[in-house]
């Protein structure tokens, strides 16, 4: 339909599942920020909803619209989200006559990380080329992972979660509901470390359940979610004691310990190689496993 109709493909920030990788269609992510999401959005003269709602901001933010939809621009609701999205989609597809398959994604490696230093990019990479088939991705890296949303674009194809509201927290239990659900596939938690001390039981529900999960735990000893949301509201001159309330260095957070204090076999690494190791080893196991990824 996109195809015959010259229509752009965009999903909402936090689409709760999409199909994803090689063989699916490429569909864009709408940005989390208004300014790109404005920015995104500019030009468009229709905006078809299916199964979602006219977008608007996270949150409030000084200067910054709430409702995202461009001047002059017209919403069409096709389907409600409590409706059958995919039989309006039918429908309208034979009515146009857009019979021919849609392109899709190719299936292409993202490019090798050099050894060194780990960083955010660096994990998924890595991942996007050790990805196995069918895997389920539960997303909660939030700012270790905003960015680096396209990288799995080409990976095995796969199942990606998200968070649907506001609240953090949410990665881990998504994760561990997977498993269960789906005993025969890999489940892939990517989990941002102040997010996941709010629900870190489930690794435990994860070891008695004997749940196949590998959560990559991205350990940058912060809340910093929550300290970008401070800047983006206009209070980044928030005093020191105030700051303090966003860092998990004192005393800081193990990770491993906390694993394994839980019965999930744990392994902490700051290198690209070492990172590279540690997922190939756990992704050939089966049990939960974590990988506290220091970035």
């Amino acid at each position: 339909m996109a195809a015959a109709t010259g229509a752009r493909l965009v999903c909402d920030t936090f689409a709760p599942r999409i199909a994803r990788g090689a063989g699916r269609v490429v569909v864009e992510r709408l940005p989390y920020r208004p300014e790109p999401a404005v920015a995104m959005l500019t030009g468009t003269r229709t905006l078809v909803l299916v199964g979602a709602q006219a977008p608007v901001a996270f949150f409030k933010y000084p200067d910054q619209p709430s409702e995202l939809t461009p001047p002059g621009c017209t919403p069409l609701v096709l389907a409600h989200p409590h409706e059958d999205g995919v039989a309006a989609l039918q429908a309208v597809a034979e009515a146009l006559g857009a019979t021919a398959p849609a392109p899709v994604a190719p299936r292409q490696a993202p490019e090798r990380p050099q050894a060194g230093t780990l960083e955010p990019g660096a994990v998924m990479r890595i991942l996007g080329r050790l990805m196995p088939e069918n895997a389920i991705v539960s997303d909660e890296s939030l700012t270790s992972g905003f960015g680096q949303y396209r990288v799995l674009e080409t990976a095995a194809p796969h199942d990606f979660l998200s968070l649907t509201g506001g609240a953090i927290g949410d990665g881990l239990p998504v994760a561990t509901g997977a498993a269960v659900a789906c005993p025969d596939r890999k489940v892939l938690a990517l989990q941002a470390d102040g997010s996941a001390m709010y629900t870190l039981q489930a690794l435990w529900t994860q070891a008695r359940e004997k749940l196949d999960v590998v959560t990559i735990l991205f350990a940058n000893r912060a809340y910093k979610v929550l300290i970008e949301e401070l800047r983006a509201v206009g209070a980044a001159d928030a005093g020191s004691q105030a700051m303090r309330m966003f860092e998990l260095t004192d005393p800081a957070l193990d990770w491993v310990r906390l694993a394994q204090g839980m019965g999930v076999e744990a392994v902490r690494v700051d290198e690209t190689r070492a990172f590279e190791d540690a997922l190939a080893s756990a992704l050939a196991a089966r049990g939960p496993r974590l990988i506290e990824a220091v970035v």
